[in-house]
């Protein structure tokens, strides 16, 4: 108790999409009482009783929800049993002296003096032990319940150990396969390589370590390879950690366009190791401070003012939430394409010989000009100083018609109704959409 789960509950319910529970609520609606007087009237037998029939009860719906369980509810074996096969229980940690500065002044039925307090929190704490992730705020759980973990690449283990060849030889990363650096990864050849190459079985595991081309061609072939197995994403790049993969968005490119074969393939763990970052050339760390600045603008945050590991925590919790609510893009997670149609357009129209960040920051101006926001302009010009490309118009113009998005022949663009508004949209005219296009390439 003391914790915040009755304020980050419904927080946490929200930024997943999903109802919020709370079994002491369903107590007092089942017992027309509060806990205090339940306590005071029937005892707390009585009140443990109930507390197990309510959290046995929610816990066997169908309907995914974000629960918010007592601080004694793990007392009850039936309840854990039921916990450990129906849910993703996450520990929410305080500290004696934190728990109890809030809950003294309150009338829980179990605050009764400091040290009491200590004891039932030093009694209590081994039951805690079982839950499945700790955290300590709102980032911390989403990210702990989409499987994001910061730590040393090193720690990680599988069975095949797929890395971008460059930074396999600049970490000493011991590789049983290498791919290409950056797009060149990215395509049916290289996938075909892995494919002939691996000698694995379905309990086996794929990990991949380097940017966002790595991880995605890895997490594609993992999807693909009998059929689909396990696999482990770490991100090496700025793009990586605060984008590409996190999610489960897996793919390959084609001469017509940028992941246009893929498929949804959660990783089972993404582990984060910032300190892969320390030897990123400054064109990569612009890649990925472009992918951080989309996260500000989508969020309302100016993101970007933080430091690198404040960035990368606040935009992975950000797209974590999203992913989560929509894991296969079929409504919010689409915002997460702010810039992208015409970022992609560039980049296939240029061979993929554009930079992606290059390519995203130009994207945001000519997403953010067709919705009349020159405050985000500003921000894009000033953060990541975009200068137009030199591609085909035609070439960009045909490969914006191909995205992924559209609909009916329809193009369906990302914009925002202001800072933190995002919106999508097929209403614009396609001579204003080839305008906003021609604009950024030179």
């Amino acid at each position: 108790m003391g914790a915040g789960k009755s304020t980050l509950g419904p927080v946490l319910a929200e930024r997943l999409g999903r109802p919020s529970v709370s079994t002491d609520a369903v107590v007092e609606e089942r017992a027309g009482a509060t806990v205090p007087e339940i306590f005071e009237l029937r005892g707390e037998a009585e009140f443990r009783a109930r507390e197990e029939e309510a959290a046995l009860d929610v816990l066997a719906r169908s309907q995914l929800a974000v629960i918010e369980l007592g601080g004694g509810a793990l007392g009850s074996s039936r309840t854990r049993d039921a916990l450990a096969e129906r849910a993703f229980t996450v520990h929410l940690e305080t500290s004696p002296e934190e728990a109890w500065e809030r809950v003294a002044r309150t009338d829980r039925p179990l605050v009764r003096d400091a040290d009491a307090f200590r004891s039932l929190y030093e009694q209590r704490r081994p039951l805690y032990e079982a839950a499945d992730a700790s955290a300590t705020d709102l980032d911390g759980v989403l990210l702990a319940a989409a499987g994001i973990r910061f730590g040393s690449h090193r720690a990680v283990e599988a069975e095949a150990l797929v890395a971008d060849a460059c930074v396999a030889e600049l970490h000493a990363v011991p590789a049983t396969h290498t791919v290409p650096r950056g797009e060149a990864a990215k395509t049916v050849a290289e996938a075909e390589l892995l494919w002939r190459a691996l000698r694995l079985d379905r309990t086996s595991r794929i990990a991949a370590v380097g940017g966002g081309s790595t991880t995605d061609v890895a997490g594609f072939v993992a999807a693909t390879y009998l059929r689909g197995i396990d696999w482990i994403a770490v991100p090496s790049t700025l793009v990586g950690q605060v984008d590409a993969a996190i999610g489960g968005k897996v793919g390959i490119d084609l001469p017509e366009g940028k992941n246009l074969v893929g498929a949804f393939h959660w990783p089972v763990a993404t582990v984060i190791d910032t300190a892969l970052l320390e030897t990123l050339p400054d064109e990569e760390r612009r890649n990925g401070l472009a992918e951080v600045v989309k996260t500000g603008l989508l969020l309302g945050e100016p993101v970007w003012e933080r430091d690198t590991t404040a960035q990368v925590r606040s935009c992975a919790a950000f797209k974590a939430a999203i992913c989560l609510r929509d894991p296969r893009e079929l409504g919010d997670r689409t915002q997460l394409n702010l810039g992208h149609t015409f970022a992609h357009a560039l980049e296939a129209a240029s061979g993929y010989a554009v930079p992606h960040g290059r390519a995203v920051a130009l994207g945001l101006v000519a997403a953010l000009r067709l919705s009349g926001l020159e405050d985000g302009v500003r921000v894009v010009e000033d953060v990541l100083a975009p200068t137009p490309v030199a591609v085909d118009r035609d070439a960009a113009w045909a490969a914006l018609q191909r995205d992924k998005k559209a609909r009916d022949g329809e193009i369906r663009l990302v914009l925002l109704e202001a800072l933190g508004r995002p919106r999508v949209t097929s209403e614009i005219e396609p001579e204003r959409v080839r305008a906003a296009l021609d604009a950024v390439i030179a």
